[in-house]
């Protein structure tokens, strides 16, 4: 059963809010507890709805720190252009982890993400006022009193790992999730859009125990059917889908996840994240948030709420604000049967404000506080613990 919903009073909200960040505002108390909390917007969100985002971390295990690719690079170049305002929405947010991991392509792998780790390590050492690295256990304890956004520095593919000490070369730069492989083949395994999945190879069993020693996250997001299936069966430790759906909403979908394997989830104690993208959501229009609320009522049904996250796949503003030209670029990227749409995102989802959007979707779907708490993060955060201990 639900906990009874926590009436705050006004003195209480203004009090949060202005602790929260400038970029917040508390309009008075209006619709039975309704409150407009962020500058410039008539957007008003529950009492209930607002506090459950201030009491948990809020985690998203698959969300770039932008999708405009000539922003990341300058910011990148020059740490010191990152400036408070930029940092500002994802403090308005309430996403207090995220996990900016890009699908890197097989095609000089170990270089590309030598260079991929130096460029983000750098960048969080000259911007260690607005950023905190997460590195451990105790890290998700301490970040959300930091006030800084949390990195958790993770990748979609694991194609760099030539040999198995790669693993540990690699954690050492601060990595801590790997997705087996992206959308295609590599040595471990299969990708979801591969012609053909044949599993996991006997060089991607020696990767998987290698990250179960080293305390590396396994991730499965984007592999195929079989591959999914073995990571399971291998792994000593729980697997992750950090950013997925379920396939038995958007039928035939190859980037979505088959019963079979999230019950996988259920089974080894895991956290599937559930994504916004508008063609993993639903197959046709319209799509709206109410249909990427099934997707979570989906699994909550099978496996449990224990075992739901957030993964929604998209920066703060969506792939639909990117530069045209980008965006055209990303969906050249990828096969037919990923089915773009003309738009990418969700209604709802689409803004900083989503976590606040969803809670109120979670709460319409008569979630408990603590099932809420969970999938704002503290599901990822509880399994990411038991994962990486060594």
């Amino acid at each position: 059963m639900s906990k009874p919903e926590k009436v705050l009073s006004r003195r209480e909200m203004l009090r949060r809010s202005v602790g929260a960040g400038a970029g917040l505002i508390t309009a008075p108390m209006l619709n039975l507890g309704r409150f407009r909390i962020f500058a410039n917007s008539p957007k008003e969100y529950s009492a209930r709805a607002i506090d459950l985002v201030k009491q948990s971390t809020v985690i998203d295990m698959l969300s770039p720190l932008t999708l405009d690719s000539s922003k990341q690079a300058k910011w990148m170049a020059d740490p010191e252009s990152f400036t408070t305002a930029d940092l500002q929405p994802f403090k308005d947010s309430g996403i207090n982890v995220i996990h900016p991991a890009p699908g890197m392509g097989a095609m000089n792998a170990y270089e590309r993400v030598l260079e991929f780790f130096a460029s983000w390590n750098g960048f969080i050492a000259n911007a260690d006022q607005h950023f905190m690295r997460i590195d451990s256990a105790a890290d998700l304890d301490r970040v959300k009193k930091s006030v800084k956004l949390g990195v958790l520095l993770g990748l979609q593919n694991s194609a760099h790992f030539r040999r198995p000490e790669d693993v540990d070369f690699f954690r050492g730069l601060g990595q801590r999730v790997s997705q087996l492989t992206y959308n295609s083949r590599n040595l471990i395994g299969n990708g979801a859009t591969e012609r053909r999945d044949e599993g996991i190879s006997d060089f991607g069993i020696s990767i998987i125990e290698r990250m179960n020693k080293v305390g590396m996250a396994i991730d499965v997001s984007h592999c195929g059917d079989r591959t999914t299936l073995d990571a399971f069966e291998i792994s000593k430790k729980p697997v992750l889908i950090t950013h997925s759906n379920c396939r038995a909403l958007v039928s035939g979908h190859p980037r979505l996840k088959t019963d079979e394997a999230i019950k996988r989830v259920g089974a080894s104690g895991s956290v599937m994240g559930i994504t916004g993208v508008r063609m993993f959501v639903k197959a046709d229009e319209p799509t709206t948030i109410e249909h990427a609320l099934d997707h979570f009522d989906y699994v909550r049904k099978l496996i449990g709420a224990e075992h739901l996250g957030v993964g929604s796949d998209s920066d703060l503003y969506g792939y639909d604000a990117m530069p045209p030209e980008q965006n055209k670029q990303l969906r050249a990227g990828y096969k037919g049967s990923y089915g773009f749409r003309e738009k990418i995102d969700i209604e709802g989802l689409n803004h900083p404000k989503r976590m606040y959007d969803l809670t109120e979707g979670l709460i319409r779907r008569k979630y408990s506080d603590d099932d809420i708490r969970g999938i704002l993060g503290g599901n990822f955060a509880r399994v990411l613990k038991q994962i990486w201990s060594v």
